[in-house]
């Protein structure tokens, strides 16, 4: 059986239960988006929550907490952003330099500068493999 977040579950239990989002904020003092966030693993009830969230839901906290967790850190996100940057960074340096000699609108030292900052962001970006 596949595991569900707890987005999930809670979504699920919540329709098991008949109630809207916002039936269920009512009963647990939040707002409906809060509710909805938590639905979208977006964000978690507080955990001093959980126990109530469990009773209205009439499950335990232990099969509330059964759920996987979702691995969505920002950090490795930020990471991974900011190296295909480099890499988009390399490639247009590269396709500038090429389009512009076919033009014959470049200069050679333009050309150099491109170029290597083009291969700059390659090496940063090689550097992060280190990491």
């Amino acid at each position: 059986m596949e595991r569900k977040t707890l987005g999930m579950m809670i979504a699920e239990l919540r329709k098991n239960q008949g109630m809207t989002q916002l039936d269920l904020a009512n009963k647990m003092g939040v707002t409906d988006k809060a509710v909805s966030k938590w639905e979208r693993d977006l964000s978690c009830p507080d955990v001093n929550a959980f126990p109530h969230l469990a009773d209205v839901l009439n499950v335990s906290v232990n099969e509330l907490m059964q759920s996987k967790t979702e691995n969505r850190s920002p950090k490795k996100n930020v990471k991974e952003i900011i190296r295909l940057l480099f890499k988009g960074v390399a490639l247009a340096m590269g396709i500038a330099v090429v389009v512009l000699s076919v033009l014959d609108g470049l200069e050679a030292k333009s050309g150099i500068t491109m170029l290597g900052i083009g291969l700059t962001c390659l090496a940063i970006d090689t550097l992060q493999d280190k990491e």
